[in-house]
């Protein structure tokens, strides 16, 4: 049985393109916001983050605790959730790295933009297994911004 899809909107899509781009050569990253319920995760809003790695940020990303407890609040007084995490991987493919598996968590949904050259390519998404062994591919649904994509 297939891991249910990821929805997402097609302007939330561009905009973690649009951020992968503007921080090109460094990683961005960023908290994705949203519902998660009845086998249905769906990327409602994002929250920008700044990389806070200042030794490699060309190919590392950090989210301080401030940080997740600031995702969390916005994520609340929206009356949403926190439903994972995005970042860039310049000029390297779409796939988690070892150190994206050894700083994630399990539950989360992780995002993946592949930048190239300032280009934005492919978008994966991830879910870190319960033993934190590996990564499941998430599938991802992109939704026409017009449509809606909630239950509600």
């Amino acid at each position: 049985m297939s891991a249910p899809p990821l929805k997402i909107r097609e302007d939330l899509v561009s905009k973690i393109q649009a951020h992968g781009g503007e921080t090109y050569p460094h990683e961005c990253c960023g908290a994705l916001l949203g519902r998660d319920g009845g086998g249905l995760r769906e990327v409602l809003g994002l929250l920008p983050l700044s990389n806070r790695r200042d030794d490699s940020p060309r190919n590392r990303f950090e989210v301080t605790p401030e940080d997740v407890r600031l995702a969390e609040k916005e994520a609340r007084g929206r009356e949403w959730e926190l439903v994972g995490w995005y970042h860039s991987h310049p000029d390297a493919p779409a796939r988690p790295s070892e150190y994206d598996r050894e700083h994630a968590w399990p539950w989360y949904s992780y995002v993946i933009v592949s930048i190239e050259k300032g280009t934005a390519r492919d978008m994966t998404s991830w879910r870190l297994q319960d033993d934190r062994a590996a990564y499941d591919s998430e599938p991802v649904e992109i939704v026409r911004s017009s449509a809606s994509i909630s239950s509600d």
